[in-house]
């Protein structure tokens, strides 16, 4: 069996080495895209990208190194909307950086079991939100009245900051693995192996789309469709019909899709492809 496997593996090499075989053979990419540029392979296990409005720049955690291991090794990177790197270590400090909000001016950004407030223009960690129940945060999603929700994907928990505040703010036995978070208007939509729509107001909670499979990454394109990614390398886009259709997969070249971002002005899709050390950039027609 082992003489097999190393039959296998020489079989692949042989053939990524003939003219005509390279990694794009691998992916499938939908007549709906345009990849516009990707940057270097100079990231540290990128695991999410934030769209700053106000300075048109992008912000990108990088873990740089195990998701769960506090060693101050992570940091957030700044890259243009043209896919440049301005910025390889803007905010270092931190421990496995994922999911990112802004608000007010401040970027907040989940570090394992807290969560980062990080002043923009002055550059600097402000504060740091414990949750000390948490066993892993990982997206963030922030509404209109400056609330911040954070998902925990190793429970069933979507904890809160506001006004000043850190505290869980959900807890449900349902929510498998929450993960992506989305809001709209007075909704927040949840990702957890399914889509659930939450009710700000009342906390009532209905399943939109059901048999997702895990999601990393959720966005509204802000015309009624959402889009999201499952971590392992596939983008899928999703219509108020709830017709599902896969518009990416990088899987089998060894690209993950984590936790990205969409901007609705410029039809954009940012992928930051994880072990893969670089974003990727998308046109959605």
């Amino acid at each position: 069996m082992k003489k097999l496997e190393k039959l296998f593996v020489l079989l692949l090499c042989s053939l990524a080495a003939l003219p005509g075989f390279s990694q794009s053979d691998q992916v499938f990419q939908s007549d709906k895209l345009v990849k516009k540029w990707e940057t270097p392979a100079t990231l540290s296990v990128p695991e999410s990208v934030c769209f700053d409005q106000d300075r048109n720049l992008l912000y990108v955690s990088n873990i740089n190194g195990n998701p769960t291991d506090k060693d101050g090794n992570g940091f957030i990177a700044i890259i243009s909307l043209e896919g440049r790197v301005l910025n390889p270590s803007w905010i270092a400090g931190l421990d496995a950086p994922k999911g990112m909000g802004i608000f007010n001016g401040v970027l907040y950004v989940t570090d394992i079991d807290r969560v980062a407030a990080i002043d923009i223009e002055n550059e600097k960690i402000m504060q740091f939100y414990e949750f000390p129940e948490a066993k892993f945060l990982n997206d963030i999603a922030i509404d209109e009245k400056g609330a911040v929700y954070i998902s925990d994907m190793k429970s069933t928990r979507i904890y809160r900051i506001f006004n000043g505040w850190a505290e869980t703010w959900l807890d449900d036995p349902s929510l498998t693995n929450p993960n992506g978070l989305f809001v709209e208007e007075n909704v927040l939509m949840i990702g957890c192996k399914k889509i659930v729509r939450t009710d700000i107001t009342d906390k009532k909670s209905t399943v939109w789309l059901e048999n997702t499979g895990g999601i990393d990454g959720l966005e509204g394109t802000g015309d009624g469709r959402y889009l999201f990614s499952d971590w392992q390398g596939k983008i899928y886009l999703v219509g108020s019909d709830k017709k599902t259709e896969k518009i990416l997969e990088t899987t089998s070249a060894g690209i993950n899709a984590a936790d990205i971002e969409y901007i609705p002005a410029q039809n954009l899709i940012l992928v930051p492809t994880f072990s893969d050390n670089r974003v990727m950039a998308y046109e959605l027609k």
